[in-house]
């Protein structure tokens, strides 16, 4: 795919493109924080569009990124081309990146792409652990200038990205390999950034909305006022107000809330703390409040969310005990 001018879009970098069509300079990137559970070793999900982490953003984690539906056009480090469904890219660490998909005004779709995230170091231990698994090294190493895979490669990876979404247990670990044994056995990607591109979260970390974003990753089990956050990015609540909802999707409130109720399930998972301990763990100042929040996000309470992933433990465990006998 040939770069090219970019299109005002809203949410995208504004660029300005060299000759040979790549931007000279783009707008920074956001902070995204990738929530990885606790109990997981990587992310994967989906989700449609609109949505809130549609906008030029960056994020130390590794990212998979399948187009399921739509076109458009998307962005990665310097790089601008179109996307079609079955486009595949792998993203490393800190590279700044965003689809924008071309719908009419007010068109909403379920699903847009399927998303797969890991860190750094979940890797690197995989990689010690299995020493097989050094094929993938060339990949990770060259997915800093971002890869696009061909269509094939796309096709074939649907389906396991796919039964990711619900898998449980040792599955995902297995699909996790079964997705890299295909990305390092099939045609080799194109790299889509330039040589010269080089990710740099020193630089575009140090803006506004990253200092706020962070500080709230850091004080999320304490009192967050917005107020206070305005104060520190140097506006007016309002201004911050309509500054935090361009650049995050949502509301400020909204936005810690998910956050809290996000770590609230980690803390659900491992069993060790009460319903009330984690609501003020997690930054909440009274159980009425955490538990509606909750239901609103989750659609049924803590107590029933912790009593469900229970009952999901003890048949994956009953059914490895069976396996064992037979």
């Amino acid at each position: 795919m040939q770069a090219e001018r970019p299109a005002s879009h809203p949410g995208t970098a504004q660029a300005m493109a060299h000759k040979d069509g790549r931007p000279a300079r783009m707008d920074q990137p956001d902070l995204e924080l990738v929530a990885v559970p606790r109990d997981e070793s990587f992310k994967v999900w989906s989700h449609g569009y609109p949505y809130r982490t549609v906008r030029w953003h960056f994020h130390p984690e590794y990212e998979i990124h399948l187009i399921t539906s739509t076109t458009g056009k998307y962005f990665v480090g310097d790089y601008i081309g179109n996307f079609e469904p079955g486009n595949l890219v792998m993203m490393g660490a800190n590279l700044p990146h965003n689809w924008v998909s071309s719908v009419a005004g007010g068109e909403r779709v379920d699903e847009r792409c399927l998303v797969l995230q890991f860190d750094a170091d979940f890797i690197a231990r995989t990689i010690d652990a299995f020493p097989e698994f050094r094929r993938v090294a060339p990949l990770l190493d060259a997915s800093r200038w971002g890869l696009l895979f061909t269509p094939e490669t796309g096709a074939a990876a649907e389906p396991i990205m796919r039964e990711m979404l619900g898998a449980q247990g040792l599955r995902r670990i297995v699909l996790f390999i079964e997705l890299f044994e295909l990305l390092a056995q099939g045609a080799e990607p194109a790299k889509l950034a330039s040589a010269a591109y080089r990710a740099d979260p020193t630089r575009y970390a140090g803006t506004r909305i990253n200092h706020v974003l962070a500080f709230i990753g850091k004080n999320l089990s304490q009192e967050l006022r917005e107020t206070e956050l305005a104060e520190l990015s140097g506006q007016s609540v309002s201004a911050f107000s309509r500054y935090f909802r361009r650049h995050t999707g949502l509301p400020f409130v909204q936005y810690v809330n998910r956050l809290r109720i996000d770590l609230a399930c980690q803390l659900l998972l491992s069993g060790q703390l009460t319903i009330t301990d984690i609501c003020y763990r997690v930054g909440f100042n009274n159980l009425s409040n955490f538990n509606r929040q909750f239901l609103l996000l989750k659609d049924m309470p803590p107590s029933r969310w912790r009593a469900w992933h229970r009952v999901n433990a003890a048949s994956a465990s009953e059914s490895a005990q069976g396996a064992a006998i037979v």
